[in-house]
């Protein structure tokens, strides 16, 4: 299993974790298939989370806005493959095969059955994790291509996500914040995903709420804190970063600062 371990490129690749690791916030800029082989996956979306197990296979849309750990289980690592789907091949893939119907954007991420063609494709990659060398890049757009082929033999939806390569359009920016104040962006990529400029971003969101997006952000953030501490008895320490806060002090000072108490003390 050890040989397991090493990257063979960009786009293909297999990670090992040996202890938990836990992201930050993390945003895709391309599609990617995740095939979990050990260990757990966990993703935090804005609207929930998920676990993923050995044999898991997810599909996960570009610029969806998230955190994910992996976790050891059962004195296993976490181990998961990865491929991921360049713009450039899917926009090659899609003009020489396009699609029946209009390609809508995918909401959220797609999880597969158990399927004989997704067997196949994660069993034939196994060998080349074992290569010193990269995979030549010929090979990998050609198994990148293949796996694009398999998706849409299994689920004709996964067009919806591949096929969507344009950047973010402007959407309902109220909506996008109440669901996503927890994640600790700036407010440039806040900006991008819902579809504006930075400039925009910050004049839409004064029309909005009345108030600047830090301002705001950090309200937010420390009522959903006071909640969990006082209503769910989560401890400070386990609050802070799924808050949207960078470190425990920084939230302290901001906490005492709204509330006129320390965390700990909303134990009570």
């Amino acid at each position: 299993m050890e040989a397991l371990t090493v990257t063979s490129v960009p786009e293909i690749f297999i990670s090992c974790k040996k202890e938990a690791h836990y992201s930050r916030e993390l945003i895709l800029p391309n599609p990617a298939l995740v095939r979990v082989i050990s260990g757990e996956v966990r993703i935090a979306a804005a609207d929930q989370n998920y676990s993923f197990y050995a044999g898991d296979t997810i599909l996960f849309p570009r610029n969806q806005l998230g955190r994910m750990s992996k976790l050891p289980l059962d004195g296993e690592p976490c181990i998961a493959v990865s491929i991921v789907f360049r713009k450039e091949i899917l926009r090659q893939f899609y003009t020489a095969n396009p699609v029946e119907q209009p390609v809508y954007p995918a909401i959220g991420l797609m999880e597969f059955e158990d399927h004989p063609l997704l067997e196949s494709l994660f069993n034939s990659l196994t060998p080349y994790f074992k290569l010193a060398d990269a995979l030549p890049a010929d090979l990998a757009t050609f198994k990148i291509e293949e796996a694009i082929r398999v998706l849409r033999a299994i689920d004709k939806n996964a067009d919806q996500l591949l096929g969507q390569l344009e950047e973010p359009g402007k959407i309902d920016l109220m909506d996008f914040m109440e669901k996503n104040f927890m994640f600790n962006l700036p407010a440039a990529r806040f900006g991008y995903l819902t579809g504006r400029s930075l400039t925009t971003f910050k004049r839409d969101f004064k029309k909005a709420f009345n108030s600047t997006p830090e301002k705001w952000l950090t309200h937010k953030r420390l009522q959903l804190a006071h909640y969990l501490i006082s209503e769910k008895k989560q401890k400070p320490s386990d609050v802070y970063f799924d808050v949207g806060f960078e470190n425990l002090s920084h939230f302290s000072f901001a906490f005492k600062k709204q509330f006129g108490y320390n965390p700990t003390a909303a134990l009570a």
